[in-house]
């Protein structure tokens, strides 16, 4: 009886003194961090540290948040950056409409444009639409006005001024029937339509061409768009294609394993309770300093992200099929915009292996030696195929589509372009706007006509 009570007695003590200790712990760690708050605020840090998520800024601002239709984080994804995305069952998934930050302005139809985009164009307006991924998006740029839409609206409104100052300059409506005059009139280069240019960014970060083909039918057209340019690939040739389009990752899998997803919320939920306290947003902001690796900063609507080569084709026929989709994704893009009598224009996307050695920088040397030599075998014999795609349905309908090879596009390019395997600098930006520029002046239906006053002629 005795010996009952005592051990009775020894494990409430146990339990009292486990208690005790659990609360000795937890209580500690908040004192801890209410220091670290205030030393946080008193050297003037705390708004630095807030929004800090365990990256560079400049890499968090441009990856996605997923969010439910409440605006609500989705339980059990990963909350990556401040990009909220949101499900769409029509294309996979869109850009959710009016948010901002200090790098980013995302208007109320979800483009990345500082002004609305009104249903009906105006009278005088000539709408161009950009679709594609984040590098058309402008993944890394510090604002709208740096991206590759701001550049080609900018040099097209330029033309538009150019021509009206000196017409001269141009080919005349009214050709001269002598012909050397007609030789020189020829010669000159063709005006092209006459109003206030708009270049929309419809980019969204990950798209593929099956997201962008569903854009452009669903979102897209409405809009009566006088051009349509779709500058992409890359996710193309780096998506299994078994894949039409890119959604939100995971969200399939957790549908059909409740249990699993559970405890991932759950996990998730108490890293997040760690990783947001300001004692640990210090501690990695300041010691730890965790950088981004070229594939998380390459393939930005993942996750957990594998080193790139490991998305590859490695197989011929997967090569193939993943070709022949993104070709077949061009073709029903071209029927939609020929049966509307609207210009299309695919550039195949940069990409660093096409840079060469001309002019590359030490930082995109250190890019290329984390992809690796297989990484950089297989993009520099694959890459070139996306082209062919793209260029045997030029051939085959010359007045409808055009299609420009950007793979190497800056081989000569003496500035730095390349933060990643696919994302550019501001003055790469520029580059790709103008032979952006040169495709779209180059289309029959955006330049003004020439008629001969000979009609014999």
């Amino acid at each position: 009886m005795f010996k009952s009570r005592r051990s009775l007695y020894r494990k409430r003590r146990r339990r009292f003194n486990l208690l005790t200790m659990l609360a000795g712990i937890v209580l500690s760690l908040m004192i801890v961090e209410l220091l670290a708050r205030f030393l946080l605020a008193a050297v003037g840090k705390i708004n630095e540290i807030a929004p800090y998520k365990g990256a560079p800024r400049d890499f968090t601002v441009y990856r996605p948040k997923f969010v439910d239709q409440t605006q609500q984080l989705y339980d059990g994804l990963p909350d990556l950056g401040d990009l909220a995305v949101q499900r769409d069952l029509g294309v996979g998934y869109s850009l959710l409409g009016k948010q901002q930050s200090d790098f980013w302005r995302i208007n109320e139809q979800g483009f990345r444009d500082d002004d609305p985009v009104p249903l009906v164009k105006p009278k005088n307006e000539i709408r161009i639409f950009l679709l594609g991924g984040s590098t058309a998006f402008g993944q890394g740029n510090a604002n709208n006005q740096v991206t590759i839409a701001s550049y080609l609206e900018a040099r097209l409104n330029q033309r538009i001024t150019q021509q009206r100052r000196s017409p001269q300059k141009y080919r005349p409506m009214t050709l001269p029937p002598s012909e050397p005059e007609l030789k020189q009139a020829l010669a000159l280069p063709p005006k092209i339509r006459d109003g206030k240019y708009r270049v929309i960014n419809a980019a969204v970060p990950g798209y593929t061409s099956g997201n962008a083909l569903a854009q452009l039918a669903l979102k897209i057209l409405p809009y009566s768009p006088d051009a349509v340019i779709v500058l992409g690939g890359y996710t193309d040739l780096m998506t299994p294609s078994d894949q039409n389009l890119t959604d939100i990752p995971n969200t399939e899998a957790f549908l059909e394993n409740a249990t699993g997803h559970f405890w991932t919320y759950l996990t998730q939920q108490l890293k997040h309770l760690v990783t947001k306290t300001y004692l640990a947003k210090a501690i990695t902001y300041w010691v730890l300093q965790p950088q981004p690796s070229v594939s998380q900063r390459s393939l930005v609507m993942r996750g957990d992200v594998m080193p790139l080569k490991k998305y590859l084709p490695q197989k011929s026929d997967e090569l193939e099929r993943r070709l022949t989709r993104y070709r077949n994704n061009l073709r029903h893009m071209l029927r939609l915009t020929a049966g509307q009598g609207i210009p299309l224009l695919v550039a195949v996307q940069p990409e660093i292996t096409g840079r060469g050695n001309n002019k590359i920088k030490p930082a995109e040397k250190e890019i290329l030696q984390q992809l690796g030599k297989v990484y950089q075998k297989q993009v520099q014999a694959n890459y070139p195929k996306l082209v062919v795609a793209g260029q045997q349905l030029e051939k085959g309908f010359p007045k409808n589509i055009k299609v420009l090879n950007l793979y190497t596009i800056y081989q000569n390019f003496p500035e730095l372009a390349f933060h990643d395997a696919i994302h550019l600098t501001e003055a790469a930006n520029i580059h790709v706007a103008k032979s952006l520029y040169y495709g779209l002046t180059s289309l029959p239906k955006l330049q003004v006509a020439s008629f001969y006053s000979n009609l014999d002629q």
